[in-house]
């Protein structure tokens, strides 16, 4: 079952909070992966910004 959750109006603390729980983190305007890099989108190849992300599990 799919469910779909909107974060577009969730604040960046909020944001950063469920990246947490998830397993990444931020430094407040990009999303870090475990070791604290920049993620990068695998099809454009630019870092992720936590104000336009999206999350797919």
């Amino acid at each position: 079952m799919v469910e779909l959750f909107d974060i577009t109006n969730l604040d960046n603390k909020s944001k950063i909070l469920l990246l947490e729980k998830l397993g990444y983190s931020s430094d407040g305007l990009f999303v870090l992966d475990k070791w604290g890099n920049k993620f990068f989108d695998r099809y454009i190849e630019q870092p992720i910004k936590i104000d336009n992300m999206l999350i797919y599990k």
